[in-house]
């Protein structure tokens, strides 16, 4: 119809726990007729400059994105930056502190895993993906090869694999949620709360305490520079997707949607 056009703010690429390059996304994402996209991979910006120059070729407007892990208040969170100058060296420095915690974790990570009998290297999972990005959904991927599961899921089940308390206390060190804001909105981008409905630890959802505390959340990470929140998510429930809206319209934010597709 007139006037309405697809877009699509949360994407992954295989420079984190996606299947395919930067390209492809956004020449699929054309091939659908999408005006807008961005390529948000997990602490880390490589397969930006890629997607921009095909997007460029193919006319379709490809924003810079990223989507930070983080924390706040015994909070996990995770943060979706857009717009930001891909070539702020304060940003790339801590991407690359990110990527460097990261492997750490990870080698602890298999470690633990090979103790509870699961047979697997860094190595291998490194090796198994194009860019050698190695997160859980990664390992879970590569335990469903060799048989220990039948689908990725299970490895997150409540108390199973990643679930259990064993590898729960395997972390690493996560940025602060007002940090990672400070740090998008100074290399010029805007900050965005991904799909909200998914922290936990801020009580039953449907009960006022949930709301009061979401509020909470809401209004010191709007104070901190927060820009926005991604209320259109596949997670979410309808009714979830009217009070987030309603949340963002009450502290004035903005509004994004995003598929968080892998692929």
């Amino acid at each position: 119809m007139s006037g309405e056009y697809k877009v699509d703010y949360h994407i992954h690429s295989y420079y984190s726990d996606g299947t395919k390059s930067p390209v492809e996304l956004v020449r699929q994402y054309h091939d659908d007729d999408y005006a807008i996209i961005s390529i948000t991979d997990h602490d880390g910006i490589d397969g930006v400059k890629e997607a921009l120059t095909a997007g460029e070729a193919l006319r379709i407007r490809v924003v810079t994105g990223v989507e930070f892990s983080t924390e706040h208040n015994g909070y996990e969170m995770h943060l979706l930056g857009y717009k930001f100058d891909p070539d702020n060296e304060a940003l790339n420095k801590k991407l690359a502190e990110l990527a460097a915690e990261r492997r750490d974790r990870n080698v602890r990570l298999v470690n633990k895993l090979c103790d509870m009998g699961y047979q697997l290297s860094l190595e291998e999972l490194e090796k198994s993906t194009p860019k050698g990005y190695v997160g859980k959904p990664v390992i879970a991927r590569m335990m469903v090869q060799k048989g220990y599961i039948a689908d990725k899921s299970e490895a997150f089940e409540p108390g199973r694999i990643f679930e259990s308390e064993e590898v729960k206390a395997i972390r690493r060190k996560k940025m602060d949620t007002i940090e990672a804001i400070e740090l998008i909105n100074q290399a010029g981008g805007m900050a965005v709360l991904a799909h909200p409905g998914k922290i936990k630890g801020l009580g039953e959802k449907g009960t006022p305490e949930y709301s009061q505390n979401m509020d909470d959340l809401i209004r010191e990470l709007k104070k901190a520079g927060l820009k926005g929140l991604e209320c259109l998510h596949p997670s979410h429930s309808e009714k979830e997707v009217i009070d987030f809206a309603t949340l963002a319209g009450k502290y004035h934010l903005h509004i994004t949607e995003g598929s968080d597709y892998h692929g």
